[in-house]
């Protein structure tokens, strides 16, 4: 396969692990550090199984990573950067698209928080 066509394909496979708000928000929590699921589940207000499907998927294309300690799991980001990533993502939807008033202030909202933390 030429290096362009393959390079294209496994970036679009590596955006479409991205393209759950749910999985976006796991990349979120986990940017200053390890959680369990329990503490993931808090944060997102989804089920417990909701939470591991998603784990799953983001360990399935190496993006989390999990530490056992006894009967607890806690999963970190194999590489924080994309967290720096998805902040900086932002940008594109405040300056590239039409947004409403709405939007704009849950985008500086959230990147306000994401930054802080």
């Amino acid at each position: 396969m030429p290096h362009r066509a393959l390079v294209t394909k496994e970036l679009a496979e590596f955006l479409g692990v991205l393209s759950h708000p749910h999985r976006i928000r796991i990349i979120e929590e986990l940017r200053d550090g390890e959680r369990d699921v329990n503490s993931l589940q808090e944060a997102l207000g989804i089920s417990h199984s909701g939470v591991s499907q998603h784990l799953m998927v983001l360990r399935a294309s190496r993006l989390v990573s999990e530490r056992r300690e006894g009967r607890h799991v806690y999963y970190q980001l194999r590489q924080p950067e994309i967290a720096a990533w998805l902040l900086e993502a932002t940008r594109f939807l405040e300056k590239e698209t039409v947004v409403g008033d709405e939007l704009r202030k849950a985008i500086g909202k959230a990147r306000k928080e994401w930054a802080a933390n």
